[in-house]
């Protein structure tokens, strides 16, 4: 067995209307909201896993769930990837709180490996 590439951090789930998300996730379901940035994206606590609710603008496929990744060292990760000719979803993109790289698993499933920045 090898050794794994990181922990899963969250599952991204597509919205259109992130507030709506957000109601039904706490309101309905009793879920904590951790974070809120706008209608953009929200990070939920699933008990255990975070649902980040994003809206679409903010996922790697507008239309699938993706599963989030998070690693120490996104190079060492890509590198990985290619070797075993992984399908990429773009070269590694960079936000103010992360670096990330969007891949695809042989059935089509989405993920993202992500390295949080330090401050």
């Amino acid at each position: 067995m090898s050794t794994p590439v990181g922990r899963v951090g969250h599952v991204l789930l597509p919205a259109d209307d992130v507030g709506a998300s957000i109601g039904f996730l706490t309101e309905v379901l009793g879920f904590g909201l951790r974070f809120r940035d706008g209608d953009r994206y929200a990070a939920i606590d699933g008990g255990g896993t975070t649902l980040a609710v994003a809206a679409k603008a903010e996922q790697p496929r507008a239309d699938q769930v993706a599963v989030g990744i998070r690693v120490a060292d996104l190079d060492a990760v890509a590198a990985r990837l290619e070797a075993a000719g992984t399908p990429l979803l773009g070269a590694i993109a960079e936000s103010e709180h992360e670096r990330r790289l969007s891949f695809l698993d042989p059935a089509g499933n989405v993920f993202v490996a992500y390295e949080p920045k330090v401050s």
